[in-house]
């Protein structure tokens, strides 16, 4: 299937490691013009190579924190000064940490709030202008299936996930006449850096190995495993393709078939 993607501009935020690096790889196999953002120098530039090996067309990387919003006026100003426009933007920020209520300060709130729903807001912001004069357009954020079954102990990403949930939704409706169509991935537990992290702090307070944690976690998986960081950016690159032409306000998950609800 041809995606259409050929010479699309793409810019993936969060994209040095995990789901927002093989969602990168994805975009440049198809002959995108793909730019990525991090946070640290070495493994932005580590991933841009990888990146490149597979790509087609040209790969971007601008340092920057989707947490500050000096840092996205920045990464965007690049892509649109490299490509002059932007087809498709994936909103990705990893994720706040884990932490019971009674652990969790107003500080840890608002940094969370920064990180992942201002983030998304911000980098919408910024690459609307382009998508409304060329009346197409891309947006699809990065999420998790906690927005549809919490996650214990993940207090603020099951309650801050919503809110972009509700602003994804509310945004798809207004933009859809536009030709900008918005939605929203959800993983599930993916091996990604993130998550091992998450296993590694779980295995340590209760004293067993991550390997134990992990099969506990794979045992609530109907398919029996942890997901693929490409097999989750493989929808991605679905829905930021011509081909996903009737699809937005959506939220999709990818998790194995641990949400046990019908919708």
């Amino acid at each position: 299937m041809d995606l259409g993607l050929k010479d699309k501009v793409v810019l993936v935020a969060a994209a040095s490691q995990g789901i927002g690096k093989a969602t990168a790889l994805g975009f440049a196999r198809e002959g995108a013009k793909v730019a990525i953002c991090g946070r640290d120098d070495a493994r932005l530039a580590s991933a841009r190579r990888e990146i490149e090996g597979v790509a087609t067309g040209p790969v971007l990387a601008v340092r920057g924190d989707v947490s500050r919003a000096d840092d996205i006026e920045r990464v965007v100003d690049a892509v649109a000064r490299e490509w002059g426009t932007i087809h498709v933007l994936v909103n990705n920020a990893g994720g706040p940490p884990p932490g019971r209520f009674d652990q969790l300060a107003d500080a840890d709130w608002q940094k969370a709030v920064e990180l992942t729903l201002m983030s998304a807001v911000r980098l919408a912001r910024a690459a609307l202008p382009p998508m409304r004069r060329q009346r197409w357009g891309r947006i699809v954020n990065l999420a998790s299936y906690s927005v549809k079954q919490p996650i214990d102990e993940l207090l603020l990403s099951n309650s801050i996930r919503l809110s972009v949930l509700g602003w994804a939704k509310t945004l798809a409706n207004q933009l859809a006449g536009e030709g900008i169509l918005i939605n929203t991935v959800c993983p599930g537990w993916t091996g990604t850096e993130r998550v091992a992290a998450i296993v590694a702090g779980k295995a340590k307070a209760e004293g067993r190995a991550p390997a134990d944690i992990e099969q506990d976690i794979a045992r609530r998986i109907p398919m029996g495993r942890l997901g693929r960081p490409e097999e989750i950016a493989d929808l991605i690159v679905f829905l930021g393709s011509e081909r996903a032409s009737y699809i937005t306000g959506t939220a999709i998950q990818v998790d194995g078939g641990i949400v046990q609800g019908f919708y």
